[in-house]
């Protein structure tokens, strides 16, 4: 269903702790205004208005809710984002699908690959555009990176995929966060920060799919309240039809990592940025394609480095990845239908996650 103004107002869903990075986003964005906030009780869906307001105002006070239900069931909201916890997200993606809202949701959008299928055929249903809340996907770097990927000059036919995301989390962390929680987080490292290796190597492989994965738990936690232990760190090997393999490494244990390296016959690509950028005002990557040099006995290596950079913020300044996110959900809106290739992408990331998940003997 098509906007009927230039704005998109905005109902946000949770007041997790990214929604204020979103916030600031949407009130960035250039067609967008966040008209409602719902949280389980009004009061605190009123202090996180009144945080954000202070920080970053909208020319009006969105409304406070004190229950989901409530928010999808208002008529003056176009579209909703959704920062519940994976364990309680399919539910409430569902019914703002049913209440004719469009979606723009964290990862993973669900439990489970079947889960994410009945979520897009809901969608589907309803005419309603669905998106998952990867920023990187946004980010005009990954243009730059294709076009380098595709020079045959470069690095050539790619062979190798390798990537980590981690970050160390504190004893807090550890013992009372959501994500230490297998009733909210069953898939600990590997969901929430697995999901953006596996969404990085299927987009730098063409959407191709793994042929065989072998994936191994190397280390659960589980949090004061937790039914059962999460992935803490986790790794994957994945084969591929076109003979790349790639591998990925996601750790709540080893401290602020996100590379990728990307090698091929002729060189390779190094990323050490490639989820949030660094902070400055240009985002890029190496393109490297050392020369071997003899002379008798002298045998050098030489470094031969080129340096791909944009302009383009690392957040809260257009352009960055989450402004140019909302502002490429909304000119999705404008279409006369949802475009579902957004939906294709979360399903095949889902896929690969449900099967190295399994692979290690994980189970939900």
């Amino acid at each position: 269903m098509p906007l009927k103004s230039e704005t998109c107002r905005w109902g946000i869903l949770s007041t997790a702790g990214i929604a204020k990075k979103n916030w600031r986003a949407i009130s960035r964005s250039k067609h967008g205004q966040v008209v409602a906030v719902a949280s389980r009780d009004t009061g605190s869906a009123q202090r996180f208005i009144d945080e954000c307001q202070a920080n970053c105002p909208f020319d009006t006070s969105p409304k406070a809710f004190g229950n989901y239900q409530s928010l999808l069931e208002c008529k003056d909201v176009d579209a909703v984002y959704i920062p519940l916890p994976t364990g309680l997200r399919k539910e409430w993606i569902l019914a703002a699908a049913k209440h004719g809202k469009h979606i723009l949701a964290e990862k993973p959008a669900a439990l489970t690959a079947a889960d994410v299928q009945e979520i897009l055929d809901e969608c589907k249903r309803n005419k309603v555009q669905f998106m998952d809340g990867v920023m990187f996907m946004h980010s005009r770097r990954l243009e730059q990176l294709r076009q380098t990927l595709q020079d045959p000059s470069a690095i050539g036919a790619i062979k190798r995929i390798a990537t980590q995301f981690s970050f160390n989390g504190d004893t807090e962390f550890r013992t009372k966060n959501i994500r230490s929680n297998s009733s909210y987080e069953p898939h600990g490292s590997l969901g929430d920060l697995g999901w953006y290796t596996i969404r990085m190597i299927l987009w730098i492989n063409g959407w191709r799919m793994p042929t065989s994965i072998t994936s191994r738990c190397i280390s659960t936690l589980q949090g004061d309240s937790s039914p059962k232990p999460v992935p803490m760190e986790f790794s994957a090997e994945m084969q591929f039809d076109n003979g790349v393999s790639a591998n990925f490494y996601c750790s709540f244990a080893t401290e602020h990592q996100q590379w990728c390296h990307i090698s091929g016959e002729k060189g390779s690509i190094w990323i050490d940025d490639f989820v949030l950028p660094m902070y400055g005002s240009n985002v890029g990557f190496d393109l490297n394609q050392p020369e071997f040099v003899t002379d008798v006995c002298d045998f050098h290596m030489h470094r031969r480095t080129k340096r791909f950079s944009i302009a383009e913020y690392d957040s809260g300044h257009s352009p960055s990845q989450e402004i140019n996110m909302f502002d490429n959900f909304h000119s999705l809106l404008r279409g006369s239908s949802p475009d579902e290739s957004w939906g294709r992408m979360t399903l095949q990331t889902q896929q690969v996650l449900d099967a190295v998940f399994q692979s290690a003997g994980c189970t939900l």
